[in-house]
């Protein structure tokens, strides 16, 4: 039993730790991976999104528009008279 061969334990013991560092670690690292890919996905759209906004209008513009929607809501408050015959 004289003959250990420390050189093939050596190999054994470094392939046990590099296979067993992934392996443990593995569970919690890859999700961190794909939640990370997935909020850069996420931001590229939203940044894709914010690019496609179009423009505010002229201020002449958005005082005709708040003119126009004023006096649609006036016209929807006005009662209803009913003609007598």
């Amino acid at each position: 039993m004289n003959d250990i061969d420390y050189q093939e334990i050596t190999k054994w013991i470094i392939i046990v730790i590099v296979v067993g560092f992934p392996g443990q670690f593995g569970k919690s690292f890859i999700p961190y991976l794909i939640k990370r890919v997935r909020k850069k996905e996420a931001r590229a759209a939203s940044e894709k999104s914010e690019v496609s906004v179009s423009q505010p209008a002229e201020p002449d513009q958005r005082k005709a528009m708040i003119d126009t929607t004023e006096a649609q809501g006036k016209a929807e408050k006005r009662p209803r008279r009913h003609s007598r015959s």
